[in-house]
């Protein structure tokens, strides 16, 4: 090893430090028992249901007509004239190849994307939220995933110790924060939402998180994800009013995570955009600071492969505005496949075009396959002993508290794992179930949690879930003594 300049003692840190859970230990298992049974080994299960990710089209959703059609005439435009697809899939194939440099797809766009598809964009969100959007305002990017970290990479001071950045993150969170802020070598301040009030957002808990972290960082900005992930809620437009509040008389960025917009399953509740509820604040708000993030790989595309994102960036001073569009400058442009996606979404078919019912048909059926799960996990999880599951109002997850005995508990000790993993292992060994541990996402010290998508098919969930059943249950008994 003399000979290598990249050992763990002398690469960056940080790296070493970083955990990204929805694709750590538990998953790559997981990954080597689909192929012992490939080889015929002999389990307790025959398959590997891998319910850890919120990855749509790999549990087996079809993908949505219209986007693949558009996509597939974009790719190869020859099928303009030999394809019998809908002409407004024509048409659109058309808008967007004449926004593309020689008319292909193999082409570099500008760094914040395609002009038509922005413009498209800032159309979606005017009509969602009866407030003006500019394209000028809106950044193409590959994933909401990198949009979040490019506009973290500006709130860095670039400084160490008590002058490093601090971000608010809400714990339980998307790993993506915490493993970005460990990459930047900034100052995570966790602030805990209240599960026991269906993971509400408390302004007391923003300020005791922010007064506790002050001594050690310089704070910047508070991210916010709703609906929640993994923790399934949906702000209301009072809790949204009241984080605005709290980031002006801080003087602190607002980054909105809202990719699960679309995914709104809890019986009275609304998506409202941070972005609708700021504006319409009034003028002591409405300047602001705000970064709202969309996708491509949720809602009822759950386009992940293809790397859609958007994010809409409001109010950043002209010369700081540069700066982002310089920084991003440096990655060239978001795959232009992505894009593609994105525009599908935001502009989508319109009552009276030939592909409107079909698309109709096929995102609702989507999203009530969705709600349908959400109850159905929510129901089961909080008739078996030993757990407890709030609503599962929004997005893709549902994040169930366990209470484990003594006996395991210690049992994890042993093995140098924590409780939640020790039993998250245990269940896939013992059925095949793959879902990620709550220690991945944070949580309040003393409880454990675990995270499972509700994106498998029916059959499969009802399955997998009276499986889980019945290894709980036995988990259970097996140390309670």
């Amino acid at each position: 090893m003399a000979d290598k300049v990249l050992t763990m003692d002398s690469i960056n840190p940080n790296i070493v430090k970083m955990e990204y859970a929805v694709r750590g230990p538990i998953v790559a298992r997981a990954t080597e028992l689909e192929k012992e049974l490939a080889n015929g080994a002999n389990k307790p299960f025959t398959s590997v249901m891998k319910a850890n990710i919120g990855d749509c089209h790999a549990t087996g959703q079809t993908p949505i007509t219209f986007i693949r059609q558009v996509l597939s005439v974009c790719a190869y435009p020859e099928m303009l004239e030999t394809c019998n697809f809908p002409q407004d899939v024509k048409d659109r194939a058309k808008r967007l190849l004449g926004g593309c440099k020689g008319g292909s797809i193999g082409s570099y766009s500008a760094s914040p994307g395609i002009d038509v598809i922005r413009e498209d964009i800032a159309k979606y969100i005017s009509e969602r939220d009866g407030i003006p959007s500019k394209p000028e305002d809106i950044m193409l990017c590959t994933g909401a995933s990198d949009g979040i970290k490019t506009i973290l990479a500006m709130l860095m001071t670039g400084k160490l110790g008590k002058e490093r950045a601090g971000i608010l993150i809400p714990v339980p969170q998307y790993p993506l924060y915490s493993a970005t802020l460990t990459e930047f070598n900034a100052y995570p301040i966790p602030y805990y939402l209240d599960e026991e009030n269906h993971w509400g957002l408390d302004v007391k808990e923003l300020k005791r998180a922010l007064n506790e972290a002050k001594p050690n960082c310089v704070p910047r900005a508070i991210c916010v994800i709703n609906p929640g992930n993994p923790t399934g809620q949906v702000l209301t437009r009072q809790n949204i009013e009241d984080v605005i509040k709290f980031a002006k008389q801080e003087k602190l960025m607002v980054l909105a995570d809202e990719v699960y917009q679309h995914n709104i399953w809890g019986e009275g509740c609304k998506f409202f955009s941070f972005k609708k509820v700021l504006s319409e604040m009034g003028p002591d708000y409405n300047t602001m600071e705000l970064a709202s993030f969309m996708s491509a790989s949720k809602g009822f595309m759950g386009e992940c492969g293809s790397r859609g994102g958007y994010a809409e960036i409001v109010n950043l001073l002209p010369d700081v505005k540069a700066c982002l569009m310089k920084s991003i400058s440096a990655k060239l442009c978001p795959p232009i496949v992505g894009q593609i996606v994105m525009d599908c979404i935001t502009n989508p078919p319109k009552p009276g075009d030939p592909s409107y019912e079909l698309f109709k048909k096929e995102k609702d059926n989507v999203l009530a396959l969705l709600k349908k799960k959400a109850g159905m996990v929510t129901s089961l999880f909080n008739s078996i002993e030993g757990i407890k599951c709030n609503e599962v109002q929004g997005a893709m997850y549902a994040f169930p508290q366990i209470f484990l005995p003594q006996g395991a508990v210690e049992e994890a000790k042993k093995r140098n794992q924590t409780p939640d993993a020790f039993y998250c292992f245990q269940l896939l060994e013992t059925t095949g179930i793959c879902v990620v541990p709550g220690s991945g996402f944070r949580q309040k010290e003393g409880t454990y949690h675990f995270r499972i998508t509700i994106l498998p098919k029916i059959e499969e969930m009802t399955d997998a879930l009276e499986r889980f059943k019945e290894f709980h249950l036995a988990f259970l008994a097996r140390f309670k003594n």
